[in-house]
Parts: C-alpha cells; sequence; structure tokens
C-alpha cells in the first residue's frame, strides 16, 4: 500500500490537479456538457464528449449496485448479533467456514465472506450461469434508485442541498471510527503497511495504471462530470480555487480512508494472527468481507456496522447523482426543447434516465451479477478510462492548444494560468497519460474475479465490447466530421481541428453574452463559441 501512495501523488500533482482545472476552465466557459463543448473546441475529436457521457451512463447502472448492497448490510446491522459473526447460519457451509479470516488457507472462507457470497449474493458458480434475480436486491436497487432520483430531480437546486449532508457527514464518521480503530491493539502495523514504501513495487507498470485510474475516478475525469457541473457557474467564478479545494480535499479524505481502514486491518491481523498483506485486499471484498468482520470483534458491533455502512450509503449516492446527472446535461444540451415538449417537466428527463439505468442494471443483481459487475468495472473503469483520459487530453492540450486554453482561463479570471499549469497541459499530463496507456496495453492482464476465478474467452470478448461501446464513438466522431466538412482531404483535416469559432477574448474586447432559450442553463452567463456579438 505504502508503494502506491507514491505514484497516487505523482499523478495527482501532474495529471490530477492540471486535467481537473482543464475540465472546470472548459466547462465553465463553453457553459456546456462534454459533448457539445468538445464538438466546438476539436470537431476531430467530438467523439470524446459522447464517449464520456456513454462511459459514465455504463458506470452508473452498475455503480448503483454497490448502493444497493451497502442498504442491504445497513438494514442487517440493526440487530444484537451481526448475521456475518459466526458459521451456524442456513447459508453457510459449515465444513470450510472459519471464525475469522483464513489468511492463505484457500480451501477456508470466513463467516463474513460466507454472508457476502451465499447470503447476498447467492452466487453461482461462473458468469455461464447467471440464475435467478435476487428479489431482495432487486427491491433495494429500486429504492437506491429512487433516492438518487430524489436527489437529482430538481437540478443543481436540489443536489446542491443533499451535497452538504452527503459530503459532510461521511468525515464525522471517519473520525469517530479512526478515534476508535486507533485504540486497538494492531491499528499500528496497519497503519505503518499503509505508509511504508515498498521500492521494487514503483516498478510494476500496474501500480501506476492503479494510480492513474483511482485519480481519474475518484476526481472525476475523464468521465464528463466535472466537465457538466462547471457548466452551471457563472462566467467569473474561480475554477482554481474550485480546483484546488475538489482535488485536495479529495486526495485528502481518501488518505484519511485510508488510516481508518488500514488500522482495522491491523487489527484483524493481531486478533487473527496473521500478516496484514494476507487481510488487505481490493474491490469489494474489502469494504463488505474484511471491515465487517473487524466489525464483530469491536464492542457495540452493530452500532459501527450501520454507522460505516451508512456513510458507504452517502459517498456512493454523491458520486452516483454527478453521473447521472452528465447524462441528463447532455440530453437536455442536445435536445432539450424536444424533450421538454415530449416529457413537459425536466424533472421527467431524469426520471427516464433513471429507469433506463435501473433497467440495465438489473442484470448485476442475478446469481451470477457479481461476475458481470466485476467485468463491467474492469473494463469500464480501467481500459475505456484511459483510453478517453488520453484522446481529451489530446483534443483539448494539443489539438485546441495551451495558447487558447490559457487566453479563456484569462478572461474568466483576470490574470494568466500559472507556468505551471501550462507546462502540464504542454507536457507533462499528456506525456504521463501516454506512457500509462500504453504500458497498460502491453501488460494488459484479463478481468478475474478473486484470486481463483478466471473469464472465458467470450466474457473477454463481452467485456472489449462494453469498452468498446465508449471508445468506439472516438473514430465515428472522426470520421462523421471528415466526411461532411468541404474540400479536400487535407482541407478538411486542418478544419476539423479548427475550433467551430476561433474565439480568443482578449482585454480589450467586452464580449457579450446572448444565452441561448431553453438550451443553455439559466445560472450560466458564459460565453458561447456561436453566440458571440462583437462591438463595433
Amino acid at each position: 500500500a505504502g508503494a502506491f501512495l507514491i505514484p497516487y501523488l505523482i499523478m495527482l500533482l501532474l495529471c490530477g490537479i492540471p486535467l481537473l482545472l482543464m475540465e472546470f476552465t472548459i466547462g465553465q466557459f463553453t457553459c456546456l456538457g462534454p459533448v457539445h463543448a468538445l464538438a466546438k473546441l476539436c470537431p476531430l475529436l467530438k467523439g470524446v464528449g459522447v464517449a464520456t457521457v456513454v462511459i459514465s451512463f455504463l458506470l452508473c447502472t452498475y455503480y448503483n449496485v454497490i448502493i444497493t448492497w451497502a442498504l442491504y448490510y445497513l438494514f442487517n446491522s440493526f440487530r444484537s448479533t451481526l448475521p456475518w459473526q459466526s458459521c451456524n447460519n442456513t447459508w453457510n457451509i459449515v465444513k470450510n467456514c472459519s471464525d475469522g479470516l483464513p489468511g492463505n488457507t484457500t480451501h477456508l472462507r470466513s463467516a463474513s465472506q460466507q454472508y457476502f457470497d451465499y447470503r447476498l449474493l447467492k452466487m453461482s458458480n461462473g458468469i455461464e450461469e447467471m440464475g435467478n434475480i435476487r428479489w431482495e436486491l432487486f427491491g433495494l436497487l429500486l429504492l437506491a434508485w429512487i433516492i438518487v432520483y430524489f436527489c437529482i430531480f430538481k437540478g443543481v437546486k436540489s443536489t446542491g442541498k443533499v451535497v452538504y449532508f452527503t459530503a459532510i457527514f461521511p468525515y464525522l464518521i471517519l473520525i469517530i471510527l479512526l478515534i476508535n480503530n486507533v485504540q486497538l491493539p494492531g491499528a499500528k502495523n496497519g497503519i505503518l503497511f499503509f505508509l511504508t514504501p515498498k521500492w521494487s513495487k514503483l516498478l510494476e507498470v500496474q501500480v501506476w495504471v492503479n494510480a492513474a485510474a483511482q485519480i481519474f475516478n475518484s476526481i472525476g475525469i475523464g468521465f464528463g462530470t466535472m466537465m457538466s457541473m462547471a457548466s452551471y457557474n457563472r462566467l467569473k467564478n474561480n475554477v482554481l480555487k474550485d480546483t484546488l479545494i475538489v482535488a485536495v480535499t479529495n486526495s485528502a479524505t481518501s488518505i484519511f480512508a485510508g488510516f481508518v481502514v488500514f488500522s482495522a486491518i491491523g487489527y484483524m491481523g493481531h486478533q487473527q494472527n496473521l500478516p496484514v498483506e494476507d487481510i488487505a485486499t481490493d474491490g469489494p471484498g474489502l469494504v463488505f468481507v474484511v471491515y465487517p468482520e473487524a466489525f464483530v470483534t469491536m464492542s457495540i458491533a452493530p452500532m459501527w456496522a450501520s454507522l460505516f455502512f451508512f456513510m458507504l450509503l452517502c459517498l456512493g449516492v454523491d458520486s452516483q447523482f454527478a453521473m447521472v446527472d452528465v447524462m441528463v446535461t447532455s440530453l437536455m444540451d442536445a435536445w432539450g426543447k424536444n424533450l421538454l415538449q415530449f416529457l413537459k417537466r425536466k424533472e421527467m428527463v431524469v426520471l427516464v434516465v433513471c429507469f433506463v439505468a435501473f433497467m440495465l442494471g438489473i442484470p448485476n443483481i442475478t446469481q451470477g451479477g457479481i461476475y458481470l459487475f466485476q467485468l463491467m468495472d474492469h473494463y469500464t473503469a480501467v481500459v475505456s478510462l484511459l483510453f478517453l483520459a488520453f484522446f481529451e487530453v489530446v483534443a483539448i492540450c494539443w489539438f485546441y492548444g495551451v495558447r487558447r486554453l490559457s487566453a479563456i482561463y484569462k478572461e474568466m479570471l483576470g490574470v494568466p494560468p500559472n507556468l505551471f499549469f501550462k507546462l502540464c497541459w504542454w507536457f507533462a499530463s499528456p506525456l504521463l497519460v501516454t506512457v500509462i496507456l500504453v504500458s497498460s496495453i502491453i501488460s494488459y492482464t484479463p478481468a478475474r474475479y478473486g484470486k481463483t476465478y478466471t473469464y472465458p474467452s467470450w466474457a473477454e470478448g463481452l467485456g472489449w465490447i462494453i469498452s468498446l461501446c465508449s471508445i468506439i464513438w472516438i473514430p465515428l466522431g472522426a470520421a462523421h466530421t471528415l466526411y461532411t466538412s468541404k474540400g479536400t482531404f487535407t482541407q478538411r483535416l486542418r478544419s476539423s481541428v479548427t475550433p467551430v469559432t476561433d474565439v480568443i477574448p482578449t482585454e480589450s474586447q467586452d464580449l457579450m453574452v446572448r444565452l441561448k432559450s431553453g438550451i443553455y442553463k439559466p445560472s450560466c452567463s458564459a460565453i458561447h463559441f456561436d453566440s458571440i456579438d462583437l462591438p463595433k
């Protein structure tokens, strides 16, 4: 874990913060979601904007399953004895059930692992056996989408009110959990494992790929969420301040949560007489297996469990409504008037988006759904995301250009961006994203579930199809731009990398804004590339 912190912080400094500032700047200036903003900045790569919306929508279809699991654990935490506490339950396979984590003993599974596998999921033997729908999870998935809908159905007004609670309350719980955890025996070992780097790990490509994916996923780069949210800002809003607040708060929270998690893992290692590395895991196992196992040995276990899973619910909803808003914003940017004529109210547009995402998420709550969940997560949140981040950087930093990007930044804030950000936009961010993308392709490893299950070849093919659902829009968008442009191929190529209206604001120009009624956000007072009136 310590080896992960170094690449994580490097990626944050050289990619995370600069690219977040880039997305905020573009979203606030154009007052548009990613689809239309990128179409205006670089017509050749307009498909990148569509791809970001598609990847956000794909992600939100299965991400709400995590909220579903959190709800299931939350409701089952209000008991005097936690249901994953022992092996004496109807769902347990007693002969290979262990009271406590079994370490590297492959034939044994902990009571919490069996609860996750056989009670929550009732999982099958593989993706070939999808089995029946888990109706308990179906109802909770529906509840999760109802919660998300009522958080965002009124737009930024309702979202803004909800986020005060969902963003602040988890900090209170994290502080309470940390105070409790550091007093437990063995907590120090877990924290030292978290902080102590293993220098040999820095030579492994996968560590850097995971660090990049973590930065992009946690901050929201490449998903279109940040661009969509920034499109609601006013022209003179301080995007640099917003960038630093979001990036630093996000990473500080992640590191703080690391102390909470690894202090508990250290305690578990002490209780089970196991080294920390045998307990630390990734994916759903950490949240729904290891941590619930830790609660069992704490005093007032139901209270700690219910607090933890309620915190998880808040964090999940927070991320979920941001991804749903990307789809809603893009639909309203493209067909706002037509949609409102048919559906009458924006609330109905949000309802339709939530309903479609709910229906597409149902396969993930079948008995074989966990395998589909893991497959989608691998090919959406890692593989596709790196491709999209690369092409987004190319479109904005190289084709649109740092000179134009700096000019619109200066128009909004009154001063040009710092030299550090210009250097990152020119060299550091594109170079790092390119190296990581190429390295990940060279050292590609197929998706897997756990330590033993490998996916059949047809499932790997399905994973690549899922990945192509977003990536394919990039070449399709480029082909459409070149086909519809006029002139020779060279002329078409040159025009396709030029902004639709190449306006570079200067201090001497009194740029006026003329909002397009019914399409653009009423709260936005940004400059639109195709709606600028220059005084004579």
